[in-house]
């Protein structure tokens, strides 16, 4: 059986190696026959890390990589969104500035002496005092017995 191969948009590619891909179709109402749109979702590999939100691209179906990832990421149709290609070129400065830090970060860190931690207040009498009475549980109501015939036979006899 062939490999079914769907097109659609990515619409997340926060998880490492996974993008969520919405993919619509159109059809038919059986009654009213008016064209409508369905929609599915599908969590597709992304070995790279690649895509990015916001581009369509062309997923392949495959065996299962997980719970929920069973289609890989074939390619990119047409050109990336400008959006997208800012939001690529933010992302890069960003860690750039991270990694730096984190350099600044470690040079001027010094192993520092571990200070006991505070001590808490002691708790005043008053406050104890203060507080409502404990709420006493309702009186149990008294019930009837049950009695039974030889009982009441026994109970007239004596």
């Amino acid at each position: 059986m062939p490999k079914r191969i769907l097109t659609g948009t990515i619409t997340s590619d926060k998880m490492d190696q996974t993008v969520t891909v919405l993919v619509e179709r159109r059809v038919k109402h059986p009654l009213y026959g008016k064209i409508i749109k369905r929609s599915k979702k599908y969590h597709a590999h992304d070995a790279a890390n690649d895509y990015r939100m916001g581009e369509t691209v062309r997923i392949e179906e495959t065996t299962p990589i997980s719970k929920t990832k069973s289609w890989v990421v074939l390619d990119r149709i047409g050109e990336v969104p400008e959006e997208v290609k800012s939001q690529i070129a933010e992302d890069k400065q960003a860690a750039e500035a991270a990694k730096e830090a984190e350099k600044a970060e470690k040079k001027a860190k010094k192993p520092a002496a571990k200070k006991a931690p505070a001590k808490k207040p002691a708790a005043k009498k008053d406050d104890a005092d203060k507080k409502a009475p404990a709420k006493k549980a309702p009186a149990k109501k008294a019930t009837a017995k049950k009695t039974t015939k030889k009982a009441d036979k026994a109970e007239t006899e004596a």
